[in-house]
């Protein structure tokens, strides 16, 4: 029996209003406002540094001593060890476990690729994601370790800084150019309404605007409060210890000002905060420090901290992979977490080498190795090679994105690209050490080629996060160009000039370059096409399903058969997907029917035929053997309600606990009834009853037909499988369509309707007598359908969609029975059974939820009217 997740008409109101244009398009707005935060920085950065020239910060970068170098190496790995703790402190506080050095790789992964990347899909919560879900977890529990590690670390760090901010205000204040006691007036009245605000929320929970916010206990929070304490002095003490030995400031005063850094370039969206926390350390630290030398030092800084990490995590993947392609593999969980990050890895390291090459055009050649080169190649070579080495850099960060997804095409595009970058970088510029960097991405490709196995094209619209990525990239490049040239005087003769000694007018070539292609490919993007009608399946299409699903356990995928869906059958024909279209959702109902492989490339697919159309994904009743697929597509899930399922080999009407059934079946015979199962062959005759009974059902309850996610009553669906029928005095009076498959191991129904004149407890009774039937004729389980919002976690520190469910299912019994629904299926003792509705986050989940309520009910005329 399925059952749907209705909201309530009376809960929606009489209109539904369109979304706004800002919820609509609020990822592009947010994508351009930090493309516009991200100008405005680079603006700033290139006024702050009016007096410096490229040769002084390569002067400065050479002066730094090993000593520095081997101190700011050293406190990265402190602060990266530190950082496995907010992981094993979330699964510690959710009374979860999980072997350390499983959590160590992911928690190092997830920060090495979200310190670099920062935005959609390479985000560090999407790696916890991946890993954790194929490792068992619940999308509840990944999601609390998500929000545990997110609201800690943002908590600690605003602590940290307002508390650094009152000793220090002495230090600091100028440096703002504002009155001492004025800054730290402000720091204490900020440390002390977070410290009340903690304390209120870890006890009974603060409301604001509707939402309750309920914090770990005391002793949680403060364990994890020092984690983030020696997190941020770490990570500070990295690019303290790279500062000039001339620097007048002591640590507590710089701590302070990279706290605050930090948490700016966080809030400003940009990726990785990229010159943002630069802007605020150059304003803080100027007067103090010579820009030359700070730049130096930041530049340094970005490569220790942000770079390394990523190349040693891709190392260690690498490594990983090889060894048990030689049959001496790690522990089986590092190896199987090893494989679960490699493609997002691979994928953050082709982003940064991707942004090394173009960055690298539009900067110097060292003379010496252009002295190097010119008595070995021609000019149009180095000239050809420059250009063109520009072009791949752009080039590897478009494929990145196809990497985490793990499509064939742009593994052998990554591979491709990183070799020829490799051989232009040695002929544009002897650049060793990026031609070295290039050779990484290659060897951590090679064995990690059995992850990319993903037939999908590359012609894919990018989306607004990787729009921006490109967009960063290209407007970095042109600001640096400006900074590096700044003495260069400008005239139309430089694009024009040809020789060795000739940056500037190459670097102006390849900016150009570089800009035309990021151009095009915005454009592709923005230019999609608009979402198509989704026209129901065809008879060559239905025919297939129905062939795939003949042959699988999914009793439910025989709705395929009301004709009013559309099908998506994997390329490789052995799997399909039904879905639908709602404003601006793509909905698939149930997950994928058919081999595991060919499900999960149906996932991919999917996913990719929304995002083409302008459209979301969304998955509605996904199961959770579907939800590693669903992490790997970027998407989360949220948890829909629970299916009954009941053990057709445990069911039997004898003993205590089967009293209640037992009783509903002597009084059904008491009563009269009769039951019977209609074959196919027996159902044209008594169509016409089985008519009657359901438009009285109909008009009983003052319902209307539903669609998509449960059946209507035609001719052809109901001709289509068996019925179960009950007759009282030689009339039918009750009835429900059976859902079965050739394999016998599971059945279910549909459409159940019963004719007022029916005795009462008639559909006990039917499915007491169905359920035997079924289990003598070799059926394994029942599935008895959804109990909506049921089952979801009650825990204080519970996601905010579980706490709204939660609300409405205990609330919400005047619009819809939840509970009664649950209390029938339980008399039947079923195992309870998670679904899941998956869809990107943000509001989407809501927006998800209530197109599938209109996707059921036939539009909001139909949902208003039931």
């Amino acid at each position: 029996m399925q059952t749907a997740v209705e909201l309530p008409a009376n809960a929606m109101g009489d209109d539904l209003p369109p979304p706004s244009l800002i919820n609509r398009h609020a990822r592009t707005i947010a994508a351009f406002a930090a493309l516009m935060v991200f100008a405005a920085v680079g603006y700033a950065v290139y006024r702050l540094t009016e007096e410096v020239t490229y040769a002084d910060v390569l002067r400065s970068l050479s002066a730094t001593s090993a000593g520095s170098f081997a101190l700011a190496i050293l406190f990265t790995g402190l602060s990266f060890a530190t950082l496995c703790f907010y992981d094993l402190n979330a699964l510690a506080h959710i009374g979860r476990k999980r072997p350390w050095p499983e959590v160590a790789l992911t928690a190092f992964s997830a920060y090495a690729v979200g310190n670099v990347a920062g935005f959609g899909a390479l985000s560090g919560g999407a790696i916890r994601y991946r890993a954790y879900s194929r490792a068992g977890m619940s999308p509840d529990d990944i999601g609390r370790i998500i929000a545990f590690v997110t609201v800690s670390f943002s908590l600690g760090l605003a602590l940290l800084t307002s508390g650094s901010l009152i000793p220090m205000a002495g230090e600091i204040a100028p440096l703002l150019g504002i009155a001492s006691t004025t800054l730290a007036s402000i720091s204490a009245v900020v440390l002390v309404a977070l410290i009340v605000l903690l304390a209120l929320a870890s006890r009974r929970g603060i409301t604001i605007a509707g939402r309750t916010l309920r914090l770990a206990d005391t002793a949680t929070l403060s364990r994890q409060f020092l984690v983030t304490a020696l997190d941020v002095a770490f990570a500070a003490s990295v690019l303290y210890a790279l500062l000039p030995a001339e620097a007048q400031i002591s640590w507590p005063a710089f701590f302070a000002v990279y706290a605050v850094a930090i948490g700016i370039g966080v809030v400003s969206h940009v990726p990785a905060g990229l010159g943002v926390f630069e802007t605020v350390i150059l304003a803080a630290l100027g007067s103090q420090v010579g820009s030359d030398a700070l730049l130096a030092s930041l530049v340094a800084y970005r490569i220790i901290y942000y770079v390394l990490p990523l190349v040693l995590a891709v190392v260690v993947v690498t490594a990983s992979e090889l060894r048990q392609l030689t049959a001496t593999p790690l522990s089986v969980g590092v190896a199987r977490t090893a494989g679960r990050l490699a493609p997002t890895l691979l994928a953050a390291l082709a982003l940064v080498l991707g942004a090394m090459l173009v960055l690298s055009s539009v900067t110097p050649t060292p003379g010496d190795n252009l002295d190097r080169l010119a008595g070995i190649l021609p000019l149009p070579v180095v000239e050809g090679a420059h250009f063109l080495a520009s072009i791949l850099g752009l080039m590897l960060v478009i494929v990145a994105r196809g990497l985490a997804q793990r499509l064939d095409g742009a593994w052998w595009g990554a591979l491709l690209i990183a070799v020829l970058a490799l051989l232009l970088s040695l002929a544009k510029a002897v650049a060793v050490y990026e031609a070295a960097m290039l050779g990484l991405l290659v060897l951590g490709l090679l064995p990690s080629r059995h992850l990319f196995r993903r037939q999908a094209s590359l012609r894919q619209a990018l989306t607004a996060s990787w729009l921006l990525a490109v967009a960063v990239l290209v407007i970095g490049a042109a600001v640096v160009m400006l900074f590096v040239y700044r003495d260069v005087e400008y005239s139309h003769d430089l694009w024009w000039q040809f020789t060795f000694s000739a940056d500037a007018p190459r670097s102006l070539r390849a900016m150009l370059g570089l800009s035309v292609a990021a151009m095009g490919i915005g454009l592709f993007s923005l230019m999609r096409p608009a979402a198509p009608a989704v026209m129901p399946a065809g008879p060559q299409e239905m025919a297939k399903a129905v062939a795939i699903l003949d042959h699988h356990d999914v009793a439910d995928a025989n709705l395929v058969r009301t004709g009013d869906k559309s099908i998506m059958l994997s390329p490789d024909g052995k799997a399909f997907l039904m879905y639908g279209r709602q404003g601006r959702s793509l909905i698939a109902f149930l997950d994928p029917v058919g081999p595991k492989l060919s499900r999960d490339e149906l996932v991919w697919q999917f996913v990719e035929t929304a995002r083409a159309s302008g459209c979301r994904a969304v998955f509605y009743q996904a199961t959770p053997a579907l939800l590693p697929a669903i992490a790997d597509a970027g998407m989360k899930a949220f948890k829909l309600g629970e299916m009954a399922v009941v053990n057709l080999e445990d069911f039997d009407l004898k003993g205590g606990r089967w009293a209640g059934l037992r009783q509903a079946s002597a009084k059904g015979e008491r009563d009269g009834l009769t039951f019977e199962i209609a074959s196919l062959e027996k159902l044209p005759p008594i169509l016409p009853d089985l008519r009657r009974v359901s438009d009285a059902w109909l008009d009983h309850h003052r319902a209307r037909e539903k669609g998509f996610s449960l059946g209507a009553f035609t001719e052809a669906y109901m001709g289509s499988q068996p019925v179960a029928m009950l007759r009282h005095e030689g009339q039918i009076v009750a009835f429900a369509n059976i859902l079965l498959t050739d394999t016998r191991q599971e059945a279910s129904i549909d459409l159940m309707r019963f004719a007022p004149e029916a005795p009462r407890g008639a559909m006990d009774f039917l499915f007491v007598r169905l359920m035997t039937a079924l289990r003598e004729q070799g059926y394994c389980h029942f599935n008895l359908g959804m109990a909506p919002l049921s089952g979801l976690s009650r825990r204080e520190v519970a996601p905010f969609w579980d706490r709204v469910a939660n609300t409405f299912y205990e609330h919400g019994e005047r619009f819809y029975n939840f509970k009664g629904l649950r209390a029938f299926k339980s008399k039947f003792h079923p195992d309870w059974q998670p679904r899941y509705l998956a869809v990107a986050g943000g509001l989407n989940p809501v927006i998800a939820l209530v197109d599938a309520t209109l996707l059921i009910g036939g539009g909001l005329k139909g949902v208003v009217k039931k």
